[in-house]
């Protein structure tokens, strides 16, 4: 399985995670922010100059074009996670997570969607939730 990132309903906040763990924990279930795999693209570029060393005194002229990159939404750098982790735990499961964006929105978020009585840990703290209503 893959990291991947799933935004809240509310646009607050990006949470980074195995998609299935997550969704153990809430009700309606998240998707991925991007489900498309590696794809080229084409840009274009305008004319200018290139240096063929450090100190060359005489540039030389470079047309102008198009050129194809590939692009992949999924791609990280190393194995890094983006933002800050927290923790779930239901008494049965206990998941990290990665998220970007305001703890308070992320805790309004499990408050709204919790399938079960669970513990949200913090970097700092403990936060009991209760199971959602299904109002």
């Amino acid at each position: 399985m893959a990291t991947v990132k799933m935004t809240t309903p509310a646009g607050n906040n990006a949470i980074y995670g195995e998609l299935a763990n997550i969704n153990y924990f809430i009700k309606t279930p998240l998707t991925p922010d991007s489900e498309e795999g590696a794809q080229n693209k084409s840009t274009t570029v305008s004319a200018h100059t290139r240096r063929r060393y450090a100190t060359d005194d005489t540039p030389v002229n470079v047309s102008g074009g198009t050129r194809e990159f590939l692009f992949d939404p999924g791609r990280r750098n190393g194995a890094a996670i983006p933002g800050n982790p927290f923790i779930l735990d239901d008494g049965t499961e206990r998941r990290q997570f990665s998220y970007t964006g305001n703890f308070v929105d992320l805790h309004a978020f499990f408050v709204g969607e919790a399938k079960t009585d669970l513990t949200l840990f913090s970097q700092s703290a403990a936060y009991s939730i209760s199971e959602a209503s299904g109002d």
